[in-house]
């Protein structure tokens, strides 16, 4: 057995609902000057990512750390159609325990739990009842996820509906039209009506990236999401041919950090899709670390949108306690 890892600033719990320990971003007036100048240099984007994995790997007791990280900031996903509330039930039993007792007690760590889990309005009173007293949040996907075309005033209901029944967190998903035109303020209006509707829960704005046609309007819809108050900006539904990437991944986070030079506002990142390796995971949070800094590495700051992943992070703690692969069934979510 390999020695105890080391933690980098695991929390015995994870943080409730993202940004208890920041202002809120209240948003800004649509600048239409900022908005208009951002560009992407996509051959650029893509050379500085493709160098990230080679310089930034880590290993051993530092690669469980940071496994054990990613395990705090994932919001831990079912969205099918044959959800049931055993399913759930058995997911939310996950979220607070993600790793087996014994893999945790020989790396000389107790407590974790996921960041959030994220169901379907439907079934969000069975994920609130499931999770309480843990300080796990629930968040509810909405506005007619995942193509966000359903009547507008059914979108925004649907929000109100999720927060009553208990959803503390709301994915939202954005018209995608509004940034294929260019009517920026179209989606800004929407936006900050959508954040209205949440109230108290913070607000997450799906991108929806794999359909909004280059790496420019990733740019400027993340910088227009920020401005009328979102709280977390979100690559993808999950349901997109192309979900999650390096390249995007870089876009906004480097949106978040100009947003935060002008404003002083700290809005949070979820990468969502296609995530399923401990390996990847790592990538992205050396990524977010080289880029934003240590405060953003923080389930009220940064989330995975994933499933999967948990059951990958858990098989590759156990081999750093015991130096032998499990199955991956050993590990199931839910």
């Amino acid at each position: 057995m390999q020695s105890k890892t080391k933690p980098i600033n695991t929390p015995a719990k994870t943080a409730g609902l993202p940004q208890v320990h920041e202002p809120r971003n209240t948003g800004m007036e649509l600048d239409m000057d900022w908005v208009m100048g951002a560009q992407a240099n996509t051959s650029a984007i893509e050379r500085r990512v493709k160098s990230l994995p080679g310089r930034r790997s880590v290993k051993k007791d530092y690669q469980a750390a940071w496994m054990l990280k990613a395990i705090t900031m994932i919001d831990l996903t079912t969205l099918s159609g044959d959800d049931t509330p055993g399913r759930v039930r058995r997911l939310c039993a996950k979220a607070r325990q993600p790793v087996r007792a014994d893999i945790l007690e020989a790396l000389g760590v107790e407590g974790i739990t996921t960041g959030a889990v994220c169901v379907y309005h439907e079934m969000v009173e069975t994920a609130v009842a499931a999770l309480e007293g843990s300080g796990i949040p629930v968040a509810a996907v909405s506005t007619g996820f995942p193509a966000g075309l359903s009547p507008y005033h059914l979108r925004v209901a649907e929000i109100g509906e999720s927060v009553k029944a208990g959803a503390s967190e709301i994915d939202i998903v954005i018209s995608r039209r509004h940034v294929l035109t260019g009517n920026w303020s179209a989606l800004y209006n929407e936006m900050r009506e959508f954040r209205a509707a949440c109230g108290d829960a913070h607000v997450k704005a799906i991108l929806a990236t794999g359909e909004l046609g280059s790496l420019r309007n990733v740019a400027r819809a993340s910088l227009v999401c920020m401005m009328a108050g979102a709280d977390f900006i979100k690559t993808s539904t999950g349901k997109e041919s192309v979900n999650a990437t390096l390249p995007v991944s870089l876009v906004m986070i480097r949106a978040i950090r100009d947003y935060h030079a002008r404003t002083g506002f700290r809005v949070g990142y979820k990468p969502a899709g296609g995530i399923s390796k401990a390996k990847d995971a790592v990538t992205y949070l050396t990524l977010l670390k080289d880029e934003l800094g240590d405060r953003w590495l923080s389930p009220d700051m940064f989330r995975f949108g994933a499933s999967s992943l948990l059951g990958d992070l858990e098989r590759q703690l156990e081999h750093h306690v015991t130096g032998n692969y499990s199955a991956s069934y050993r590990h199931a979510i839910g």
